[in-house]
């Protein structure tokens, strides 16, 4: 690896926890560089969810005032996190990976369009004023299944947290952005260890994205909230399409 190549990996990683703690689709940022890189697909994103954990655990412990009094919705939705990213993880090892090309540009172009209607989807999240306080039956499955989408590809996970937890629960947008940075927590670690046994993580990358999204994570939780979110979502939306592109091409 150039050094080149190892500054760009090292800045997509703090890119990518810098988004990650303040809404998701960090690894928008990170995937299209490993893949400009040459990495094959389902290396990066081994190699990328294995790198993005330590910052979305960075970005949790950001946000730890925030979590006080949730204990009991984290071991809820915790559990059914955990158990999401399992599959996910088993569904992206064990699939032929022809499987993953053909799914995974579909996967950023939903998540880009996650990013393009982010603000309408928040807003009427916010209007509701659901009757129960730990999100009813739907945030159990809807945690299972933001997870499993976690454990086999990660990007705009957050964003589907965020929504899902703004949908079910009446209660500050912080304190809910804080348990949606846990959930993400809970689901890439448990799908970092099972890719780090079962599978082959590029270790240099890892090393570097994990350097980049821990202190990415604690900018992001503390300074990110001045960033645009017009132009932050422009961005993202960029990146995403690119990726996309860079997919569809090689298996043209």
């Amino acid at each position: 690896m150039e050094l080149w190549e190892a500054l760009a990996i090292l800045i997509a990683g703090v890119a990518a926890g810098g988004i990650n703690a303040i809404a998701g689709s960090g690894t928008l940022f990170t995937f299209p560089v490993l893949l400009a890189l040459g990495y094959p697909p389902i290396t990066a994103t081994i190699s990328n969810s294995v790198g993005l954990a330590p910052g979305t655990l960075s970005g949790t412990i950001a946000y730890r005032r925030e979590l006080a009094g949730q204990k009991e919705r984290l071991i809820r939705f915790g559990t059914m996190s955990f158990l999401g990213a399992f599959t996910g993880a088993m569904l992206l090892i064990y699939l032929p990976s022809g499987v993953f090309e053909s799914v995974v540009p579909f996967m950023i172009g939903g998540a880009c369009l996650l990013i393009i209607f982010q603000p309408r989807i928040t807003k009427w999240a916010r209007s509701r004023k659901p009757a129960s306080k730990n999100g009813g039956v739907w945030m159990p499955v809807g945690a299972y299944g933001a997870g499993t989408y976690g454990g086999y590809f990660a990007a705009a996970q957050g964003i589907i947290l965020i929504s899902l937890l703004g949908a079910t629960l009446d209660d500050d947008l912080q304190r809910l952005n804080a348990l949606k940075n846990a959930l993400a927590t809970i689901a890439n670690s448990t799908a970092a260890v099972f890719y780090i046994v079962l599978a082959s993580p590029a270790w240099p990358v890892v090393a570097l994205l994990a350097v980049g999204t821990i202190v990415g994570g604690y900018l992001g939780a503390n300074f990110g909230r001045r960033l645009s979110p017009t132009a932050l979502r422009a961005v993202l939306v960029i990146v995403g399409l690119t990726a996309a592109v860079q997919l569809i091409m090689g298996r043209v």
